[in-house]
């Protein structure tokens, strides 16, 4: 079985890398491409995502074919797909950062910015906070409900089907941090810098 992580230059994501590497020992084999001919191939696509909604659409776009190989792949062949953090937001209709853009569409919603309550709560939320698991999930197997993960992050995902949402997060107030429609996946935090319970989610998704 081989997992392809989408390398479309959204910022720095060898710590993604490393973790699935970490993971995956020599029993998966895990490719690091923006490739489209790959990605078809692949079992399993890894969608990262650093910096705005804006700049990680238009990287994506920037690559010839990438989107609607990507497209094909969740929507089509549907086989399992987890964004991670803007990769998870890019799974909306719109987002609001910098400008409005338009996203990939697959769960209907938006992502707009946190409401910081007149600068009561800092932007970005970044650290540890604790996730409120409100459904079962296959990536949430063995993971403990209230357990601790990494955000870094300014804008949240709101789907107009609430059904997607299995967990939240408390900052500022009660906003989505992992979805899971079918054969897509996603976390607003970030597994691969959350410590033996991110590797168990990243194990969790390598083993779906």
């Amino acid at each position: 079985m081989n997992v392809t992580i989408v390398d479309y230059k959204s910022g720095n994501i060898s710590s993604v890398i490393n973790s699935f590497k970490e993971v995956a020992q020599d029993k998966v084999k895990i490719e690091v491409t923006s490739d489209v001919s790959k990605i078809k191939l692949s079992d399993k696509v890894v969608l990262p995502g650093q910096g705005s909604f804006k700049s990680c659409v238009d990287a994506l776009k920037s690559i010839n074919g990438l989107v609607d190989s990507l497209n094909d792949f969740v929507m089509i062949n549907k086989k399992p797909l987890l964004g991670i953090c803007v990769g998870l937001q890019m799974f909306a209709d719109v987002g609001y950062e910098e400008t409005e853009t338009k996203g990939l569409g697959w769960i209907s919603g938006k992502v707009t910015k946190i409401n910081n309550q007149n600068g009561k709560y800092k932007l970005p939320h970044i650290g540890w906070n604790q996730i409120n698991i409100l459904k079962e999930s296959k990536i949430f197997k063995d993971i403990k409900d209230k357990s601790h993960m990494y955000f870094v992050h300014s804008y949240e995902f709101m789907p107009v089907d609430k059904n997607f949402i299995t967990a939240t997060t408390d900052y500022s107030s009660n906003h989505v941090c992992a979805v899971e429609k079918e054969n897509i996946f996603g976390t607003q935090f970030h597994p691969e810098k959350s410590d033996k319970i991110g590797l168990k989610i990243i194990d969790n998704f390598i083993n779906l």
